[in-house]
């Protein structure tokens, strides 16, 4: 039972309750006072008459009477109580996660500039250009200290000229265009031969990039780069292209095990097999599976290759290990960017670029 109103002396519905009480008004059962009630008034022998009805609401509490002369339709949510109801949408009612691109405010936040780019590559750009040379082959010599027999491969630089500069402020990054050989003017197109004309150069066979750190590794265009570009004892990168395979299988190419030879296999022994999973995988083939094609003639660079011998006199320039190619292949020869930056002596046809490198 609930009490709305101590100061009524009368129940809200007097034909609802048979007895009232004058302090107190009860709803929901028959309201009876919470002391002695008034026996005098009701006899046991008289008969019981339900209360009438108020004749006028102004004896009525003001805030109770006015409720009472609304609507049904207005008077219902104002008499019930509210109950809380929860309202849902699209977003999910747990906290969201955290995201995984989120950086903590003591990271440095990443830059897509090109300025950005440079900085990020200030430590691994070499400080000073390469060389161009040709494989001639592979040989042995014998350590004098160890005795051991090192392989090594023989390196040919063959007229090794600077053609041009490319600069931060013109291309975006520093770099110096070089060139090596000697190709017919009749075999170069008109642009090529202009290129090489405005500079005073002779026509090559050969032209790469070489990527510097700064404007101090740009040495002047017309520059020779000969063998003593190089010292013996420092490292080097060297980056070819491999030996052309042709169309290869899977076994040569990749490296398969194969099938069995027997135990009911046939005709598949050297097959690929299966090219992907069933149905509970996409039923696709996921891109990069490993096939049946052509293998080998592309880039790989061998680092950390040492130089063993010079010769200035021929341009030849020997370093230990295999370098991949076949003979006759061009290889692109570079300071190593995983040693310490080797500090290369003064040469006649190097000097711009060896004060540079050691600066």
């Amino acid at each position: 039972m609930r009490v709305l109103s101590p100061s009524l002396s009368y129940p809200l519905n007097p034909w609802e309750h048979g007895r009232h009480s004058s302090e107190f008004v009860y709803f929901g059962e028959p309201a009876y006072a919470l002391t002695k009630p008034n026996t005098k008034n009701f006899p046991s022998s008289q008969p019981r008459r339900a209360p009438q009805s108020p004749s006028q609401y102004q004896t009525m509490s003001p805030r109770l009477g006015g409720l009472l002369q609304l609507s049904p339709v207005w008077g219902a949510p104002l008499i019930t109580p509210r109950i809380p109801v929860r309202s849902f949408g699209i977003r999910s009612l747990n906290p969201p996660k955290p995201s995984r691109f989120n950086v903590g405010p003591g990271l440095p936040v990443l830059e897509s500039t090109s300025t950005a780019a440079l900085r990020r590559k200030a430590n691994s750009l070499p400080l000073r250009t390469g060389a161009i040379g040709i494989k001639k082959g592979m040989t042995a010599i014998y350590d004098p200290e160890s005795g051991k027999r090192i392989p090594c491969t023989v390196l040919q630089l063959d007229r090794v000229e600077v053609i041009s500069h490319k600069t931060r402020e013109r291309h975006g990054y520093y770099a110096v265009q070089v060139g090596a050989g000697w190709k017919h003017p009749s075999n170069v197109t008109k642009s090529l031969l202009g290129h090489f004309s405005v500079n005073g150069l002779s026509p090559k066979r050969h032209i790469f990039e070489f990527r510097v750190k700064d404007e101090a590794g740009l040495i002047p265009v017309g520059q020779s780069i000969e063998a003593g570009w190089f010292q013996e004892g420092q490292f080097v990168d060297a980056r070819s292209n491999t030996k052309g395979k042709g169309f290869a299988g899977v076994m040569k190419r990749h490296g398969f095990h194969g099938q069995d030879r027997s135990h009911g296999v046939s005709l598949t022994h050297r097959s690929m097999g299966s090219s992907g999973p069933g149905q509970g995988g996409g039923s696709r083939v996921y891109p990069g599976k490993k096939m049946a094609g052509n293998m080998g003639n592309n880039q790989n660079t061998v680092q950390n290759l040492k130089i063993l011998k010079v010769d200035s006199e021929n341009g030849i320039v020997v370093v230990s290990g295999a370098v991949s190619g076949p003979k006759g292949c061009v290889v692109r020869i570079q300071d190593a960017i995983k040693k310490p930056w080797p500090e290369v002596p003064q040469a006649e046809s190097a000097e711009p670029a060896t004060e540079a490198a050691t600066a």
